[in-house]
């Protein structure tokens, strides 16, 4: 390949880069984020209500995430958001509850029977 002929390719390959770096630029400006698609899938968190606390007692999860309760205690128990975003009811021994996060932020709880049972759900 002689040289005007070398350059005049890499031009065009060149030019073809720059067009395709724009398209990416365009498609990645209206694209929502990789954990926000419908496509993500929910990840599944369990807390124990086990020795009369929930465990662990903060947990972080995202929207669209199923949290559920496993009661492993000998008597029932609730889940209740102090906002009122979630009550699970009496969750009896033995028994499970399962709450899908929806708004984002963070979301105390506690147990309805027995007040210092205390936990946190952080929502992002």
């Amino acid at each position: 390949m002689t040289r005007p002929a070398l350059s005049a390719a890499w031009r065009r390959a060149g030019a073809a880069a720059a067009a395709l770096c724009a398209g990416l630029a365009l498609a990645g400006a209206s694209a929502r984020p990789a954990d926000d698609t419908p496509d993500a899938k929910a990840a599944e968190h369990i807390v124990a209500i086990e020795g009369m606390r929930f465990v662990p007692a903060t947990l972080t999860a995202r929207r669209g995430d199923r949290v559920t309760w496993i009661n492993r205690d000998l008597v029932p128990h609730t889940a209740t958001a102090l906002s009122r975003t979630f009550d699970s009811g009496a969750i009896a021994a033995g028994a499970s509850w399962t709450y899908t996060v929806g708004e984002a932020g963070s979301i105390a709880y506690t147990c309805l029977f027995h007040p210092a049972m205390q936990g946190t759900l952080v929502a992002q």
